[in-house]
């Protein structure tokens, strides 16, 4: 890394942008301009899937400095007009990736973000098979399709220095701790999960579950909760260092394994 020996990713989740959080919202976005060299964001951007409420974050963004990476979430397809938010914010130069990769320059070094929306199916003991009626066949192929878009874009990214899978459903249930095992299917799926383990991206960031777990695993692989109830803040900063041997690890401060910089 020629500049520094660390990139800094300012991360959240579950937005829910509106004209009532217009004003919080261009202010955490102004603030955070100086804070990271890169905002990526976990889904749920809008509140109910409008526009207009796109519109917010796009205002936000509109001129910053830092690129700003996004996926959408479940509350951005509720309108099922995704297209004209993806449009809107796309016009204020935010990249939403769906199923798709991008590769960043940040701090002299290139970091390839893989992202998209994720789905639902459950984890081990509560997992949704291949099995029964088609509407339910239908719900396991379109996890399937997100698995294979992970795939895809680990293996365009995979000479990148820095990795980042985006979602917004979670690869594990280390990261819906804290949420009630009955809702566990809906939040996520550990079939997602099968591309991180056999690619091993450096970070993995998702969102959804409010009353998740901040940090937790796919393998040795970091997984973060970024949804703003779980941080209880607007941003949370990884500083992703460089270590000796060539590899790129996170950087923990004061001795305390995985821990990150708070934001906020």
């Amino acid at each position: 890394m020629d500049k520094r020996d660390s990139i800094r990713i300012a991360a959240a989740g579950d937005i829910h942008c509106g004209e009532e959080n217009r004003d919080a919202v261009r202010a955490s976005f102004a603030r955070i301009e100086d804070e990271a060299d890169a905002v990526l964001l976990a889904g749920d951007l809008t509140t109910y899937g409008e526009p207009e409420q796109a519109k917010v974050l796009a205002d936000a963004c509109r001129g910053l400095s830092v690129p700003v990476v996004s996926v959408l979430g479940n509350h951005d397809w509720h309108a099922n007009r995704a297209e004209d938010i993806v449009s809107v914010l796309e016009d204020a130069g935010i990249t939403v990736l769906d199923r798709s990769w991008t590769v960043l320059d940040c701090a002299g070094a290139q970091v390839g973000v893989v992202g998209t929306k994720g789905f639902v199916g459950g984890f081990p003991d509560s997992a949704l098979p291949d099995f029964g009626e088609p509407s339910l066949r239908a719900v396991y192929a379109e996890t399937t399709r997100e698995v294979e878009a992970i795939e895809e874009g680990l293996r365009a990214v995979s000479a990148c220095a820095v990795r980042i899978v985006l979602l917004h459903y979670a690869p594990t249930s280390s990261t819906i701790q804290g949420e009630p095992p009955g809702i566990w299917a809906f939040l996520g799926s550990d079939r997602l999960a099968r591309p991180i383990l056999e690619h091993r991206p450096d970070l993995v960031l998702h969102g959804h579950a409010h009353a998740g777990s901040f940090e937790g695993f796919v393998g040795a692989i970091p997984v973060h909760n970024v949804s703003i109830p779980v941080m209880r803040r607007d941003f949370y900063v990884f500083d992703v260092g460089e270590r000796a041997e060539g590899d790129v690890s996170f950087d923990p401060p004061r001795g305390e394994t995985q821990r990150r910089k708070e934001v906020y």
